[in-house]
């Protein structure tokens, strides 16, 4: 019989309590890491639905006409500049003027009360996010604001917002949810400033 000894094969008890330890220490990382990205990141589905009603604010109000003269005005149709107009379009008034009906506007002005400030435009009477015809978007913990103001770009228009008589405006509009902001910036330019 030989006096050798066969060794054992497998680990002892105290290498896979060892072993133990460290995976548990990793784990421990890695889930403290994910919890916290996690919990710092938006929402994607809240974010995309922000962008959506951003898309949708921004298009109404560039599309809004962009003329010299309040479109009520007897020759808004063929006013070549603000001076030329009975009844001149101009900052200060937020919502439809007397001969308007509400959204959209008749001039893109009439979004905001004066130039380069944040507005609550896009609310309902009873200070709800609406679409244009006043009925309140079926979405809640959003709000939008919009803000116009004069810009300069490829040498048309002005920075200077001294009267509503400018070539080019700057479209700002935010939306605001879970304690975040998204903005989107688009710009009007007067290329047909007499069509109505």
């Amino acid at each position: 019989m030989s006096n050798r000894l066969t060794r054992q094969r497998g680990v002892t008890l105290i290498e896979l309590i060892v072993f133990m330890m460290v995976v548990g220490v990793a784990l421990m990382g890695i889930i403290a890491a994910l919890t916290l990205t996690s919990g710092k990141t938006a929402d994607p589905v809240r974010r995309k639905q922000a962008l959506i009603i951003a898309e949708g604010l921004l298009e109404e109000v560039a599309q809004a006409k962009f003329t010299y003269c309040d479109p009520a005005s007897a020759n808004a149709s063929n006013a070549g500049s603000a001076s030329e107009c009975a009844i001149k379009e101009n900052w200060g008034q937020l919502g439809p003027e007397p001969t308007g009906s509400g959204r959209p506007y008749d001039n893109v002005n009439d979004y905001v009360t004066k130039p380069g400030t944040l507005t609550f435009a896009f609310n309902n009477a009873a200070g709800a996010l609406a679409d244009a015809s006043g009925n309140a978007l079926d979405v809640s913990g959003y709000a939008a604001r919009v803000s116009i103001g004069c810009a300069s770009l490829g040498g048309v228009g002005s920075d200077s917002c001294a009267s509503a008589d400018t070539d080019m405006l700057r479209i700002l509009v935010q939306v605001d949810y879970d304690g975040q902001s998204l903005v989107l910036e688009g710009y009007r330019a007067r290329y047909a400033p007499t069509v109505q």
